[in-house]
């Protein structure tokens, strides 16, 4: 078996960064109202790199061991575009939800989430020995649907009508994977 590094795809890498580095990329990313549409029940806010910066470093302070947080940066241009999360880990039960978020548009249906989150994937079932990642998506972000079934994802439930954006109801649908799906159906197996 060859060793790998785990965090390291044909498109992208994740990276730990500096808080005031990722708060600049943040606030960026915040001016687009759709990204924050797309990834966030809550209303879309601004928020000034300085405030993102001290947010970031209180949550650092404040991290525990069941959250893993890495930023996503191309290869290509070494820039970033996104970022992902493992949050709400059950050790015990090798479970843990993921959020990915790309707040570069132009990298938007050109499979960099989805390496991304092959990355995240191999990291939880070949080291962290998850039995299950499970995730919400908002049912109008179809793109983020699609990227997460080619990675291998299942929809197994949903909440009909949860919240409402722009003057209509929308479902809040639930997608997992399990270690044994994965292993049969990824670009990135040891070896």
């Amino acid at each position: 078996m060859a060793i790998t590094n785990l965090f390291l795809g044909t498109k992208v890498r994740l990276v730990v960064e500096d808080p005031q580095v990722e708060a600049k990329a943040w606030s960026q990313w915040l001016r687009n109202s759709e990204y924050m549409l797309l990834l966030d029940t809550d209303p879309p806010v601004l928020w000034s790199e300085k405030t993102l910066k001290d947010r970031i470093e209180k949550d650092l302070e404040e991290s525990h061991e069941d959250v893993f947080y890495a930023m996503i940066r191309t290869l290509e241009e070494d820039r970033y575009i996104g970022f992902l999360a493992f949050f709400e880990t059950f050790w015990n039960h090798g479970d843990a939800w993921v959020a990915i978020g790309l707040g570069e548009a132009e990298f938007w249906g050109k499979g960099y989430g989805s390496e991304a989150m092959q990355l995240a994937l191999r990291y939880a079932f070949n080291e962290l020995n998850f039995h299950r990642v499970t995730l919400g998506v908002f049912e109008y972000n179809q793109r983020a649907i699609r990227s997460y079934q080619k990675v291998g994802f299942v929809e197994e439930g949903r909440i009909r009508g949860e919240f409402l954006r722009q003057g209509k109801r929308w479902d809040m649908i639930f997608m997992g994977i399990l270690r044994e799906e994965w292993n049969n159906n990824n670009p990135f197996q040891p070896g």
